[in-house]
């Protein structure tokens, strides 16, 4: 029972650092004009589990903190996220 919790940790942290990684990424680049990270694959970071990293790297690196839509396509993401860790938490409980 412990090592499906334990794989299911490390893989959160793992895309949440590739997440992390992207954002700051990104955010070089667009300082440089470089070729930058889609907004697609950024929101696709977040949706695999990365939100937690997307939101902390936003805040860190300032960085799409005022890009509509993609502050909003974030929000429904976590939110949905939530709904989803609530259901199965509930569900697990019963």
């Amino acid at each position: 029972m412990l090592l499906p919790i334990f794989t299911a940790f490390v893989l959160f942290l793992v895309v949440n650092l590739i997440t992390i990684a992207a954002f700051a990424i990104d955010k070089r680049r667009s300082s440089t004009g470089a070729w930058r990270i889609p907004e697609s694959r950024l929101l696709w970071f977040a949706a695999l589990g990365g939100s937690p990293g997307a939101f902390w790297a936003r805040h860190r690196f300032r960085h799409k903190t005022r890009k509509q839509p993609f502050v909003g396509r974030l929000q429904r993401i976590a939110m949905v996220q939530v709904g989803v860790v609530v259901g199965l938490a509930i569900a697990f409980a019963l």
